[in-house]
């Protein structure tokens, strides 16, 4: 793993992130923060926006082959959720306060929730963290399946994610 990721953390789902009770049973819970530098916004939708529109080109690559995959079994594609309204990137908006934006999409193999909250207030050097959890709950075998060979490929996307959201450089404070 690159020395880089050090400065991904992975922690648990936060007690106040309004995912962490959503479902019964969780089939995925996972969450990875990484700490904003001072002067970056705290607007958890402009940072939802800002993470998902500056991907790695690869992640693109894998969205394209699971697309093709998924849609032989009747499932949403990424480029087909692309086109709705109230999205941000592929995922459909939940809900949002000022601290937390909650995204994701129900199908019929499985449910999912990406939450990325912030820290209410700085830190005394400045800083705020964000934390992008997800959870994930399965309706029946093919969920399972899919969550079975999906979570390794997930984990790396979400801190390779943040890690070229950190490298780009955070919007920062007060940008629309």
């Amino acid at each position: 793993m690159p020395q880089e990721f050090e400065l991904i953390k992975a922690v648990p789902v936060p007690s106040r992130s309004g995912i962490t009770h959503l479902y019964q049973s969780m089939n995925l819970a996972d969450a990875f923060a990484i700490r904003l530098p001072a002067g970056t916004s705290g607007n958890p939708d402009l940072l939802a926006r800002f993470i998902f529109s500056h991907q790695p080109s690869w992640i693109g690559w894998l969205l394209n082959i699971r697309d093709t995959i998924v849609a032989c079994f009747g499932l949403k594609t990424a480029k087909h959720l692309a086109t709705l309204a109230d999205r941000v990137g592929v995922f459909k908006v939940y809900s949002t306060n000022q601290t937390e934006i909650v995204l994701g999409e129900d199908d019929k193999h499985l449910d999912f929730r990406i939450s990325i909250l912030c820290s209410e207030g700085a830190e005394p050097e400045g800083s705020r963290q964000l934390v992008l959890s997800t959870v994930v709950q399965c309706h029946n075998r093919l969920g399972r399946v899919y969550i079975f060979v999906i979570a390794p490929f997930h984990r790396l996307v979400v801190k390779a994610s943040l890690l070229r959201a950190a490298r780009v450089g955070w919007p920062l404070a007060g940008c629309p």
